[in-house]
């Protein structure tokens, strides 16, 4: 089973794959680093955190550098797209007060509740992303302010990793964009089933010819429910 995930972040997913019996290989499409700036605009904006009525999240690698960036608590209300994007502003003493069912961002839209019309929300990202959050709040009448809270970068891989990556049952991807980085280090949809942890990721794989399964729910936990339950199914009876 192939790992995606960036090389820090990659450690749960493996060693809860490798205790069911997977053997592991790690190739990190993605590595995260500091935004351009070095942080500046995402501190600016937080040092005036109480101008806004919302601060909102859509991955742990941003929550956590919004859970150091605020130095003390604010009147704005957090909402964070999952559980595991919560985790890291709620363990630094800031209460997330929405979190959608589906770890995506249309839920997130569809749960945030109405502006006023003078409403001000601060969105921290990646600096590559989908335009569905901030296009759909600004349709719902808030004004979004949009920071970059950190980068993903493309690393330098192993060949030799590559070519066993290449030679795997299934490769997980927890993010559309590691898809189709691996998509383009494999040369195609190889080894041809994705595990993908939501509904994006999963579009996207089936878009490039990969045979999907889905996790559900839409956490590292569901995607290795998902991955067993197809290595259950794929394997011969008796």
């Amino acid at each position: 089973v192939v790992v995606t995930r960036a090389t820090d972040q990659a450690g749960s997913l493996s060693t809860a794959l490798a205790d069911h019996g997977a053997k592991v290989v790690e190739l990190p499409v993605v590595s995260i680093e500091e935004s351009a700036d070095g942080g500046e605009a995402l501190s600016a904006a937080l040092a005036r955190a109480d101008r806004y009525d919302w601060i909102v999240v859509t991955s742990p690698n941003g929550a956590r550098r919004v859970a150091d960036g605020l130095a003390r608590p604010t009147t704005a209300r957090l909402a964070a797209i999952g559980p595991k994007t919560a985790q890291p502003l709620s363990e630094a003493g800031h209460p997330v007060d929405l979190i959608p069912d589906r770890a995506v961002a249309e839920d997130l839209l569809e749960a945030f509740p109405p502006s006023d019309g003078t409403g001000r929300v601060l969105l921290a990202r990646a600096e590559t992303a989908r335009h569905v959050l901030p296009d759909g709040l600004r349709d719902a009448g808030w004004e979004v302010d949009v920071v970059v809270a950190y980068r993903n970068v493309v690393p330098d891989v192993d060949p030799e990793i590559r070519e066993q990556a290449r030679s795997a049952d299934l490769v997980t991807f927890t993010a559309q964009s590691t898809v189709r980085r691996y998509h383009d280090l494999a040369g195609g949809p190889t080894p041809a089933t994705a595990a993908c942890i939501g509904p994006i990721s999963a579009a996207v794989a089936r878009q490039l010819g990969f045979t999907v399964v889905e996790a559900e729910p839409h956490s590292v936990a569901g995607l290795v429910d998902a991955v067993l339950a197809w290595a259950a199914a794929s394997s011969p009876p008796g």
